[in-house]
């Protein structure tokens, strides 16, 4: 009976001994084709590579500062194009588009190098457009978004809608006797303005756009209204 027993225990062992040998060749072959993929990986992402990030939620139209930026290393294959290194390369540029903290500073989000006020806040391919409104100064704000009516005729009068959903870049507003800048922009010199209490606003729109303006405002009288926020639309 010991005989037995003593053959069924060497039959379990030697069973048990190559499913262990088959598990550890299985193991040795998963942890191959793991360093391996990762080796691949690695080759195709590249080394890590400096990138030049917000450190803080900059708002377009700041100006990048040494606080308001940091370092961080990303692998060269996820790096994006017209990123930088350093933070000394964009420090004093102006922020075209708002950045969230960790979002890389690339130079399509910043403006051009000794652009003005204004065409540092204009995006490659978009122009800003001066409209007079009957507006107070503060009753729009840059970041709002607003329609361009148009009204034809001096009888039978017809009204056209000539931009939808332009954003507000600026609001420029007169200044006072004493040369102050108002709250609600960029002051202009007093007798710019022909209504000293109206607000002239900057709005971004596309070269086919400023022409359709350019063309009401010559021969239409020009309206504007403003649009909700995009949350209450």
């Amino acid at each position: 009976m010991k005989s037995g027993m003593r053959r069924q225990w060497t039959r379990s062992s030697r069973a048990y001994l190559a499913a262990s040998g088959v598990l550890a060749v299985v193991a040795a072959l998963t942890v191959h084709h793991y360093l391996s993929d990762a080796a691949l990986a690695a080759g195709r992402v590249g080394p890590m590579t400096r990138v030049v990030e917000a450190a803080q939620p900059i708002a377009r139209g700041s100006e990048l500062t040494a606080g308001s930026l940091r370092v961080a290393s990303i692998p060269r294959g996820y790096v994006p194009p017209g990123s930088f290194t350093s933070p000394q390369q964009v420090t004093g540029r102006v922020a075209l588009v708002d950045l969230a903290v960790g979002e890389a500073v690339t130079e399509t989000r910043l403006a051009r190098v000794r652009a003005g006020p204004v065409a540092s806040l204009i995006p490659e391919g978009y122009r800003a457009f001066a409209v007079p409104t009957a507006l107070p100064p503060g009753t729009v704000v840059p970041g709002d978004h607003v329609d361009v009516l148009a009204t034809y005729g001096a009888g039978q009068l017809q009204a056209d809608t000539v931009v939808e959903g332009a954003e507000v870049v600026l609001v420029l507003g007169p200044t006072t006797a004493s040369g102050s800048r108002g709250s609600s922009g960029i002051g202009l010199p007093a007798g710019t303005v022909a209504a000293a209490a109206q607000a002239t606003l900057m709005l971004l729109v596309t070269p086919q756009q400023e022409q359709r303006l350019a063309f009401a405002r010559a021969f239409a009288v020009l309206d504007v209204t403003v649009q909700p926020p995009p949350g209450a639309r």
